[in-house]
């Protein structure tokens, strides 16, 4: 029999929040993470916002000569490593580091660090390429620094899966504690990527919001009047446990995570499948997995991207699987908020939704102003919604056709 698998520590750094409590009342107030750039000079770059991390401080928690050597996706990703066994209360020094693991998700890795020492090649040669190059950018060195600094010996490695790289990370850390290769496990996703080739490569394909003039309104997933999707950066990371682990030393449990589906569309490089054919296998696979009835699900955390196709596509596919019982579901993007943060958005829309249900208040899709005649559920529209929230589903959707759903539940 599968062991039973528990949320027990969060650690987020986002657009809107630096702590998982200021997380949490950034979703609630319906607060905007999004702003000019500041990280390079965007004049000549058609789209000019993102939602970049504000106050962030790397040496406040690391040391600041492994900091240096630490592309800034791999610093988040210790930090909110370090945050999470911090709230799971997990004294690492009583565990087993073999049954300790850590899963991370990047969709890009270190690009910050690949322009940067691109740009010493051209300007003076080889010779003066930093020695920290390939182990700076390589994306597997997340969850690499995190098991070096921590001492964990248990499974370890990177998901790259574009946007779906986060859930990817946690789904399969779910199986490792469900089949007994693991005690604990720290994962999510951590991304760093509003950088000059990152957001000129996706104007280049015309995915990105042109709101220029007004950043705050700019991501507005299944508004009628979106225009593309935002970038942001950030990390998402929790803490996993067997329950039987999880008892034994008393610890809090946030909730349970129940089930895990991943699927691929077979379809386009960056489009979904029109039919949304692969995100209704994802969900219907995930509530099998999870012994849930679409009925029980009150709420869905939407990949919500606020681009024309996957909006619809996506809220297509919830009316697939729940027929009727799709507009009895609170529906919301986290991304409305914070924007796209690719391969960190399954962590931190993990944490966004596993907070909802909790607390039992879903919160808004912001900018949601003209609906869409064809995307017309309850998107919990600019307001926070006060709502029993006894199960959720978290949808993460990748280029390349990777499609995710996790399944998570209130513990009892």
């Amino acid at each position: 029999m599968a062991n039973r698998v528990v949320v027990t520590g969060i650690g987020v750094l986002s657009p809107i929040g630096l702590t998982t409590g200021e997380f949490w009342a950034g979703l609630c107030e319906g607060r905007s993470g999004i702003g000019p750039i500041t990280k390079f000079d965007v004049t000549e770059f058609p789209a000019k916002i993102a939602g970049e991390l504000k106050g962030f401080v790397p040496e406040e928690r690391i040391d600041r000569k492994e900091a240096r050597r630490m592309d800034p996706f791999v610093q988040y990703a210790v930090v909110a490593s370090l945050m999470a066994v911090e709230d799971a209360g997990l004294d690492l020094s009583h565990e087993n580091p073999s049954r300790v693991g850590v899963l991370l998700g990047s969709g890009i890795g270190g690009i910050w660090t690949f322009e940067t020492q691109h740009s010493i090649l051209m300007e003076k040669g080889p010779g003066r390429i930093s020695p920290f190059f390939i182990p700076m950018m390589i994306a597997d060195m997340a969850p690499g620094h995190v098991a070096i600094l921590l001492g964990l010996k248990g499974p370890n490695y990177t998901t790259v899966s574009a946007c779906a790289s986060g859930a990817h990370a946690i789904g399969d850390a779910f199986r490792f504690l469900q089949r007994g290769d693991a005690d604990v496990m720290l994962t999510g996703g951590s991304e760093a990527s509003i950088s000059p080739m990152a957001v000129g490569g996706f104007c280049s394909m015309k995915a990105l919001s042109l709101r220029n003039d007004a950043p705050s309104r700019a991501s507005r997933p299944f508004d009628a009047e979106r225009d593309g999707f935002v970038l942001g950066e950030g990390a998402g990371v929790i803490v996993l446990e067997t329950l039987d682990h999880a008892v034994k030393r008393g610890a809090r449990v946030y909730a349970e995570l129940i089930g895990y589906a991943p699927t691929a569309d077979a379809y386009h490089i960056t489009a979904p499948c029109v039919d949304g054919e692969g995100a209704v296998r994802a969900m219907r696979l995930a509530l099998e997995d999870a012994q849930l009835r679409p009925e029980e699900i009150d709420y869905i955390n939407a990949h919500g991207t606020s681009t024309l196709i996957g909006d619809r596509v996506e809220t297509m596919a919830i009316k697939t699987v729940f027929g009727d019982a799709a507009y009895r579901l609170a529906v919301s993007s986290t991304k409305s908020l914070i924007g796209h943060l690719l391969g960190a958005s399954g962590g931190v829309e993990f944490i966004a939704t596993l907070l909802c249900l909790v607390h039992d208040v879903v919160h808004p899709t912001i900018n949601y102003d003209y609906p869409d005649p064809e995307c017309d559920l309850n998107y919990v529209p600019n307001t926070a919604q006060e709502r029993r929230v006894r199960a959720a589903l978290s949808n993460s959707f990748g280029f390349g056709g990777h499609n995710v759903t996790l399944a998570m539940k209130k513990f009892t």
